[in-house]
């Protein structure tokens, strides 16, 4: 083989090298968290706040209604509010539960 093939298979591979290491740079932030994003845990907290005050809202809503003080078409509401949040969390708990019997089923 003469000098100017070697040079040419040489630079080949170090474009493809470097070309590699690029690609890995490029694509290596977008597994790294990003800052401007909440996490995980900052968006289950806020979830289950939302979940509770959903059904402290309702309650104080029927609590109201047993009185007299509150209209039936809210007591509805909140009650369809209630049901609502409460079938999510049931959902949510089914795939958590799934997901983790389907973990437990993997070979070591």
């Amino acid at each position: 083989m003469d000098m100017k093939a070697v040079s040419a298979i040489q630079r080949f591979t170090d474009a493809r090298a470097a070309s590699a290491i690029e690609s890995y740079a490029q694509a290596r932030p977008a597994t790294e968290p990003m800052p401007d994003q909440p996490t995980i845990m900052e968006t289950a907290k806020v979830v289950a706040v939302d979940f509770a005050q959903t059904l402290a809202e309702s309650e104080e809503t029927a609590k109201a209604s047993m009185i007299g003080d509150a209209d039936p078409h809210a007591l509805v509401q909140a009650l369809a509010q209630t049901e609502l949040a409460v079938e999510a969390a049931v959902t949510v708990r089914n795939k958590v539960v799934e997901a983790y019997q389907e973990i437990l089923r993997m070979p070591v």
